[in-house]
């Protein structure tokens, strides 16, 4: 059976991107997992290697299909797009912001064209989208776009814990508004047919609690007993096999330790305090609910060690195991 190919978009090329892709190339192990093919720039790429003192043969192609996969080749598909004279590691530039765009668009369209099985993204930076005049937020909000998919469905995974999220990028205040009962009725619904989607069958799934204690049967909080409740009652009436309100100070502890296939978190902190204590390394973000399949390290471009050759490969090597992993039970349902 073929190893399934993976797009790696480089990320920003004043960031820890490109080291971080070529470091994860000479890992041998990735050669066995599956076939990958980089979409970035030549000579972003030649300049990270020259600084992490890595010798890798740049294999310039148009088509996945025309890939040398032997160990020891970087097969790339070049869009040039770099002026190098004015790259400035470490540095927010609007260059690199529209650069880093060009290359999600790039391989996203490999995933949608069925030439590639799984997209696997490195880091790009917020400020560097927004000087680029890029109108969207993250990687995201770009896919999702670049696919027309209106709720993409974020699920963390380190280890075998995996936790999705009822509300991401909103204030505190407003996350807790987000905790209704039908938010959370649909929410459940998603992450099942996600889990489902990626292998797991008739999935246990819990739901944190919001409040300390889970609210102490109303002495600490209602949120529990007005959404949580009815909602975990509503779906195992659908036949769904859920649990909560868990306290969220044990909820994660027993998912990781097997008792659950996943976690609801409630709000964004909640969730990636909980995973990134567990390997903040290992820790990787999937999106579920898209055309395509995608899984992504967790950390930013990290420019103030940029183009130190200082940079760790371990988020993106298991960002790629994972998707390698989860490719063929994707393509099943596709």
């Amino acid at each position: 059976m073929n190893k399934p190919i993976l797009a790696i978009p480089i990320g920003d090329a004043a960031g820890i991107g490109p080291e971080i892709t070529v470091k994860a190339l000479t890992d041998s192990a990735v050669h066995d997992m599956a076939r990958l093919v980089v979409v970035g720039d030549r000579k972003v790429l030649q300049k990270a290697m020259d600084f992490s003192n890595i010798k890798l043969a740049i294999n310039c192609i148009n088509d996945p299909q025309d890939g040398n996969f032997a160990p020891g080749v970087l097969n790339l598909i070049d869009l040039d797009n770099i002026e190098m004279d004015l790259l400035k590691m470490g540095v927010v530039q609007a260059m690199t912001g529209k650069a880093s765009y060009q290359y999600i668009e790039a391989a996203t369209r490999l995933c949608l064209d069925k030439k590639a099985d799984v997209l696997t993204t490195t880091c790009i930076n917020k400020e560097s989208l927004k000087a680029a005049k890029v109108p969207f937020i993250g990687h995201t909000e770009i896919i999702g776009a670049l696919t027309r998919t209106k709720n993409p469905l974020t699920m963390f995974q380190v280890h075998n814990l995996r936790v999705f999220f009822l509300s991401r990028h909103v204030s505190l205040r407003q996350a807790c508004e987000l905790v209704t009962k039908d938010n959370i009725s649909a929410f459940i619904d998603q992450s099942v047919a996600a889990l489902n989607i990626l292998g797991v069958k008739n999935p246990h799934l819990a739901i944190a609690g919001l409040n300390p204690h889970s609210g102490e049967h109303g002495l600490f909080g209602r949120e529990e007993i007005d959404a949580v409740m009815p909602a975990v009652a509503a779906a195992r009436k659908r036949g769904i096999d859920v649990d909560g309100p868990i306290g969220a100070d044990s909820v994660f502890h027993f998912a990781l330790k097997g008792k659950y296939d996943a976690v609801l978190s409630l709000y964004h902190d909640q969730g990636h305090i909980a995973t990134k204590m567990v390997d903040f390394e290992k820790t990787i973000s999937i999106t579920i609910g898209m055309p395509i399949l995608r899984t992504s390290v967790d950390h930013g471009t990290a420019l103030d060690i940029a183009g130190k050759g200082i940079a760790s490969p371990v988020s993106l090597i298991e960002a790629i195991r994972l998707g390698a992993e989860y490719a063929p039970f994707f393509d099943q349902v596709r």
